[in-house]
């Protein structure tokens, strides 16, 4: 492909050897040597790149830059001067400039600047292509070997790395990759299934899950003295957390990990294990007031406050704390108002619930569903949130406080495409990725059940009762009305079930850096 140039110099005949040396690497260069003749051919004509002379008779550079932005703002102007002037420099770029280059220039550092403001995009596809081409086979080996929690974390971590790599080019790699994520999930299904049940009935042996958040990372923090903000972003994956730390790095000094939701990988089990320290099963056990059962008509996380009380007081820790939930951005506007008289408080539990609305809004809305029609747009809707929303302020006010901030989630979500049929009794939960029910009838060669859910943590409504999970990128479906069930729900997001996006999710460390 041929780049078309124009550049603007009242001495542009000194620059002939220049634009030889530009037209012997393929580029079409044509010249004027004034402002007006400049604007004259870019009302003509559209360039690929504007060189554009700071210094000329007339109209100044600055003056010609300006009216350039109003016939083509799409195209980038790089100044080049012999002014080392400061304001010259700022004057240039408030106007947007796409580089700044000081005179005498060499060849190459124009053609650099070419490069990097034409070509970048096509350079860093054939980059990054390349880069995944040769780990492609080291992650496959990674993915068949892999055989610890922390393996799978180092699998995860790469394969949303290279995904989050790819997005930003125009690579034909993004379907290989899928392909590879695929394969991965399916064998991380087989290492969920082999060890799960090991996990839950020896939790010494288990990584960390949802109920041991508060004593593996917020009461080491409180011991400490800290004062702790607990943020709980519900349906926060790892790949929306890297778009999120692009927009907070700068203010926070950031400690990464993941952990391991429990089964089900949904609000209802795996936040109220965060909160009580408690498997599901105890919950119900131990506090029935606090926990609600399936069929309930009660909403199933109104009771998260009493339950991180129930908790402090388990382990009879004296720490003030208080609780908060932002559905909008008024109450996030109001919570950041609070937050100097919250820094009284040990401990400060925040739950943001916007994804998980997005989530279920994208399933029910169609034009939602546009707005967010692959995971690229999902993971940039979340980003837009965090920086146009109140929730920018939050972080933003949490940076320049003394306290810790801990990031975290109660599970993922995946994106589903592959409906499996399942039979239950009308009692049977909505749920698309884990059901649970005294006569389910399914495939047990496509699910993961568990038919002794006391065992793995979990209540047991009725003696019989059965859960069964969804793996890979499953969705369960009843065979009546089966074809309309199929297309409403397929290429949706769902959690519940078992893959690396649900259960392997962000534990995140922040401390401000002005603190």
């Amino acid at each position: 492909m041929t780049y078309k140039l124009l550049w603007v110099d009242d001495e542009i005949e000194l620059l002939k050897a220049h634009i030889l040396f530009l037209e012997k690497k393929g580029y079409q260069v044509e010249t004027v040597t004034n402002g007006y003749d400049a604007l004259d051919r870019c009302g003509e004509e559209a360039f690929d790149l504007i060189l554009l002379d700071e210094n000329m008779p007339g109209l100044s550079g600055l003056e010609t830059l300006n009216r350039v932005k109003e016939l083509l703002p799409a195209t980038p102007v790089v100044m080049v001067t012999k002014s080392e002037e400061e304001h010259i420099m700022e004057q240039a770029i408030g106007a947007k400039i796409a580089d700044y280059l000081i005179k005498p220039v060499n060849p190459t550092q124009i053609l650099l600047t070419l490069k990097k403001n034409i070509q970048q995009k096509e350079i860093v596809t054939e980059h990054t292509q390349s880069n995944y081409q040769q780990d492609f086979s080291r992650l496959g080996l990674l993915i068949s070997d892999a055989s610890s929690i922390d393996e799978w974390k180092d699998v995860y971590k790469r394969l949303t790395y290279w995904e989050l790599q790819l997005s930003e080019t125009e690579s034909g790699m993004q379907e290989m990759l899928a392909m590879q994520r695929r394969e991965a999930n399916t064998e991380f299904a087989k290492f969920i299934r082999k060890n799960y049940m090991r996990w839950m009935e020896n939790p010494e042996e288990r990584p960390v899950m949802s109920p041991d958040i508060f004593k593996r990372t917020i009461f080491p923090l409180l011991d400490q003295g800290e004062k702790v903000f607990l943020i709980v972003i519900d349906n926060f994956r790892y790949d929306q957390w890297r778009m999120l730390l692009g927009e907070i790095a700068d203010s926070f000094t950031v400690d990464e990990n993941l952990y391991c939701s429990i089964l089900p990988t949904a609000t209802q089990y795996a936040r109220n294990a965060i909160f009580s320290g408690l498997m599901p099963n105890d919950i119900a056990r131990m506090f029935p007031d606090l926990w609600v059962d399936e069929d309930s008509e009660e909403g199933k996380n109104l009771n998260e406050e009493p339950l991180v009380r129930t908790q402090l007081e388990r382990y009879r820790r004296r720490d003030s704390f208080s609780y908060h939930k932002i559905n909008h951005s008024g109450t996030a506007e109001k919570f950041v108002s609070q937050i100097p008289a919250l820094m009284k408080n040990n401990l400060n539990v925040v739950v943001l619930n916007f994804i998980d609305m997005l989530s279920h809004a994208r399933t029910e809305s169609l034009m939602v569903r546009e707005l967010a029609s692959n995971e690229a747009a999902y993971r940039s809707i979340t980003q837009s949130w965090l920086r146009h929303s109140a929730v920018s302020g939050l972080f933003r006010s949490l940076a320049s406080q003394d306290c810790t901030v801990v990031l975290t989630t109660d599970h993922g979500s995946i994106r589903c495409y592959n409906p499996i049929k399942v039979i239950g009794d009308r009692n049977t939960n909505t749920n698309l990725r884990y059901k649970l029910g005294k006569n389910l009838s399914y495939n047990p060669k496509e699910v993961f059940e568990i038919k002794s859910p006391t065992r793995a943590g979990l209540p047991s409504p009725n003696l019989s009762t059965a859960y069964i999970f969804a793996t890979q990128d499953d969705f369960f479906a009843y065979p009546n009305n089966y074809n309309y069930y199929v297309g409403y729900y397929k290429d949706t997001f769902q959690h519940g079930g078992i893959s690396m996006e649900e259960m392997l999710i962000p534990l995140i460390t922040l401390k401000g850096k002005k603190r």
